[in-house]
């Protein structure tokens, strides 16, 4: 069972679109996968009810409670835990006992990257990720790469003290399936088959923590 936490300081950077684009893939790819939410919000969760008679279903957890642990099925293959806005690295550490791999996704602006910078920093200092115990990798997210500021942007997230793994361009593709219980990865169009191509270096980098 291969656990990912997707986690941001920021909020607003997309860590939602990520959890559930990420677990849908898992499901499409034939993985019985669960996703958690920790977020108040419920995003996620009204995510995966909306997906609930669709081919590939993701099953949904609220983890408002510590018991959530326990809803967990025996074969799950996959978890996607996608935790609350504006996580503090104390936080994030009680949830690496429970996790292989932490992704965290990062928009680009100055304000995003000043506020991710010092959080990283303190994530980059936890014991599990001192150890190699939990991996870190980073998304670039809602990219416009034709322009100065997503450039500079990504030159600056490489300097980060994890890999980034994904640059993920923006389009109006994700809002308009995450309201259908869907992801890009539910569709086969040459112009979705483009999008998809911008997760394929994650997609190989968790392939290898499983």
């Amino acid at each position: 069972m291969l656990k990912v936490l997707v986690a941001s300081s920021k909020g607003g950077a997309g860590k939602s679109t990520l959890a559930t684009n990420l677990a849908a893939q898992f499901a499409v790819s034939g993985h019985n996968t669960v996703l958690v939410d920790a977020d108040r919000q419920g995003s996620s969760l009204h995510w995966s009810e909306r997906r609930a008679a669709l081919e590939h279903p993701v099953l949904g957890i609220a983890a408002l409670r510590r018991d959530w642990t326990r809803q967990l099925p025996a074969d799950a293959g996959r978890v996607v835990i996608d935790t609350a806005a504006g996580i503090r690295a104390s936080e994030v550490e009680d949830w690496l006992e429970q996790v292989d791999v932490m992704l965290v996704p990062i928009l680009p602006s100055a304000i995003d990257l000043e506020a991710t910078t010092p959080f990283l920093a303190e994530v980059a200092e936890l014991a599990r990720v001192k150890k190699g115990k939990t991996a870190v990798g980073l998304v670039a997210n809602r990219l416009k790469p034709w322009t100065n500021a997503s450039q500079a942007a990504v030159a600056e997230m490489q300097q980060l003290p994890f890999p980034l793994l994904a640059q993920v361009r923006d389009t109006q593709g994700y809002v308009l399936a995450h309201a259908l219980g869907k992801s890009i990865f539910d569709y086969h169009s040459e112009q979705v088959r483009s999008h998809q191509e911008d997760w394929g270096k994650l997609l190989r980098w968790l392939r290898k923590q499983a």
